[in-house]
């Protein structure tokens, strides 16, 4: 009898400090592949952008907040999941550039000194410096964390990222899948965007009414440069729809911008976001309606 082939599984946390092309590395990394789950804040450790599956692996990629010097709560909390994602990653990427000073967060640089795991350093928008500045930043970086695997890349110019990505599937665990992967390869865009949504509800309002909200992305329309998305809303009550939309238009205002950056960010093109908001009554106890929103029914 043949040897059954194991199946590699693992989460690949990018950190890095803000504007240095995580993101763009991400996109780059999950391509066409990709399916999102926005995971809820309050239930997980893990912030989960993209899932790419093949027959033999499954990686699940999370894109962290840029690691700032907080000055106001918020920032406190987007810090601390940043450090979070030092331990629960199976492998971390961490993104610097050429551009960046090497010592600009010194505290979060410590941490990741310290860890334990696969680390891949990868400098990136090497296109903007020479040979011999690369090599120099090279040896720095090597003084700072001598354990990592460091790679010198441009991923606008698609320059040894595939090398990148090569190393991140030999260096994922033996693992069954940590999530239904039928489930994750066949949604569409629109789903990442409802989900974008509904994170931000979460976010945002309190008690029941993220859970009373179901997102329906009515209309995506993508072109050259800008994708055009219509979306309902959809709550229980009239007085959740009040609280949605808030005082003069202020709360689904915010929503829509919230969700409109991330959206943005993902898809690297300009999004027209249009919100509205519709009760629905007790939706979420109608055998039709759950049907429609792709709720499987026993």
């Amino acid at each position: 009898m043949m040897e059954e082939k194991k199946h590699r599984s693992g989460f690949v946390n990018i950190v890095g400090n803000p504007n240095v092309g995580k993101s763009t590395l991400m996109n780059w990394l999950v391509g066409e592949k990709i399916s999102i789950i926005t995971a809820k804040a309050q239930t997980t450790r893990h912030r989960i952008i993209g899932i790419v599956n093949t027959p033999e692996y499954q990686v699940v990629y999370s894109d962290t907040p840029g690691v700032l010097r907080p000055n106001y709560k918020l920032q406190e909390q987007m810090l601390n999941f940043s450090l979070s994602a030092l331990q629960d990653a199976d492998v971390l990427l961490y993104v610097t550039d050429v551009v960046e000073k090497v010592d600009k967060n010194d505290e979060f640089l410590s941490k990741v000194q310290q860890l334990d795991l696969p680390l891949l350093l990868l400098i990136n928008k090497i296109d903007l410096t020479n040979q011999e500045k690369l090599e120099q930043l090279v040896l720095h970086w090597h003084s700072l964390l001598p354990k990592a695997e460091i790679y010198p890349i441009s991923v606008l110019n698609n320059f040894s990222v595939e090398e990148v990505q090569k190393r991140i599937l030999e260096l994922l665990p033996d693992s069954p899948p940590y999530f239904e992967k039928d489930a994750l390869t066949d949604k569409p865009a629109r789903f990442f965007v409802a989900e974008i949504i509904r994170e931000k509800a979460l976010l945002l309002y309190q008690k029941e009414i993220p859970y009373a909200i179901e997102v329906v992305v009515e209309e995506f329309l993508e072109a050259k440069d800008i994708i055009r998305i219509r979306v309902i809303i959809l709550v229980e009550r009239d007085t959740q729809k009040g609280i949605v939309i808030g005082h003069k238009g202020e709360s689904l205002k915010k929503l829509g911008t919230l969700a409109r950056r991330d959206i943005e960010r993902f898809f690297e093109k300009k999004i027209y976001l249009q919100l509205y908001v519709k009760v629905e009554k007790d939706w979420r106890n109608r055998d039709n309606l759950l049907r429609t929103f792709g709720y499987k029914l026993d």
